[in-house]
């Protein structure tokens, strides 16, 4: 297990993030309808949605919008979510991925081309970034929940197959068929995690400088801001020194 963190290269400048609330509520309500409506609809016996609504609570989303959007699913009027992947390549040659939920394939394919272009990047075709990252299964707790080496301790003692902690939080990587077994005993252990999620991980990173990383955050911030969006993936890293000048 490694024990170097690279949080700013996939969930970068929480503040921002923060100030995007009332749109994050609104994409995980998307998320938990798309969940409850392809499975289940009791969270027991949904993993999928079981995650989503923990990473729900971990960022405060009211009960009521948590009730609604599962209500919406079971009375049979909800929208039918297709769940769309992009990838594309960002200044400096980044490779980034975007996952989608959408109503309306052209809009959203529209908004995120135009989202690479006008910022130094452009959509490329399936599959040709995601060779380069690994599909795996990403369970994170806040930086709270305990130090370093007791959430190393805990994850190894699961099953898990890497830890990597930051000022912020913790992630805990893990193979994609083992990711709601080793979260369950991670519960056991840790209390309710903050998020538990199939997502990509990149196998090498690229550095970026001072330049190329004000135009690529501006595009990652760009793509998530787009009411479709609910994730995207990179493979940058952008250096300590770096960050505090942006």
């Amino acid at each position: 297990m490694a024990g170097h963190s690279k949080f700013k290269n996939i969930m970068h400048r929480k503040g921002a993030q923060d100030a995007k609330r009332s749109k994050v509520f609104s994409k995980l309500a998307r998320e938990i309808t798309t969940a409850a409506k392809g499975g289940n609809a009791d969270p027991a016996f949904n993993p999928r949605l079981r995650a989503v609504i923990a990473a729900a609570k971990a960022v405060s989303m009211p009960k009521d919008n948590i009730d609604r959007a599962l209500k919406k699913a079971e009375g049979g009027d909800a929208e039918n979510y297709e769940e769309i992947r992009y990838e594309g390549f960002g200044p400096g040659g980044v490779s980034v991925i975007v996952e989608a939920l959408t109503d309306n394939r052209n809009r959203t394919a529209t908004d995120v081309r135009t989202a690479f272009s006008k910022n130094g990047g452009n959509v490329g075709t399936s599959g040709s970034v995601s060779h380069g990252f690994e599909r795996l299964g990403l369970i994170t707790y806040p930086a709270s929940a305990g130090s370093a080496d007791k959430l190393f301790e805990a994850a190894l003692e699961a099953g898990a197959d890497d830890v990597e902690s930051g000022e912020d939080e913790h992630e805990i990587w893990t193979a994609a068929d083992s990711l709601h077994e080793v979260a369950k005993a991670l519960e056991a252990a840790l209390g309710d995690n903050a998020g538990a999620k199939l997502a990509w991980r990149p196998k090498e990173w690229v550095e970026v400088g001072t330049e190329t990383a004000q135009q690529l955050l501006k595009m990652i911030d760009t793509l998530e801001d787009l009411d479709d969006v609910q994730n995207v993936y990179g493979n940058y890293d952008v250096p300590d020194e770096v960050l505090s000048q942006l």
